[in-house]
């Protein structure tokens, strides 16, 4: 509120601290208290969740083993199980290799 405008009108639940603290802070604000006002507040970011949704989670086998199979990978690159910069600090061996990894592909 310091750095932007005063808000002509404040939509809040039926707390009873939010009259007091708006009167304190905005006393010329209304504060909208109805029970279907804060909706649109509240579904704003259900466009979002709706795309994010379907992407969660493993929807087949052959997902869940290529993930699998490509965390064991990085496990044993990391441990040093393959002959691949093991001269190189176990902290940044993984860096290295995958720079490796793309400059041959």
């Amino acid at each position: 509120m310091r750095a932007g405008t005063i808000p002509a009108e404040v939509t809040t639940d039926r707390a009873p601290v939010y009259p007091r603290v708006l009167d304190e802070l905005i006393p010329s604000a209304l504060n909208t208290v109805e029970q279907y006002a804060n909706n649109p507040i509240e579904a704003d970011h259900g466009r979002l969740k709706a795309r994010l949704r379907p992407i969660r989670g493993l929807k087949r086998h052959r997902s869940a083993r290529i993930l699998a199979a490509g965390h064991a990978f990085v496990q044993y690159l990391r441990r040093g199980h393959y002959d691949i910069a093991l001269d190189i600090p176990a902290c940044h061996r993984l860096c290295t290799i995958f720079d490796e990894l793309a400059v041959t592909i």
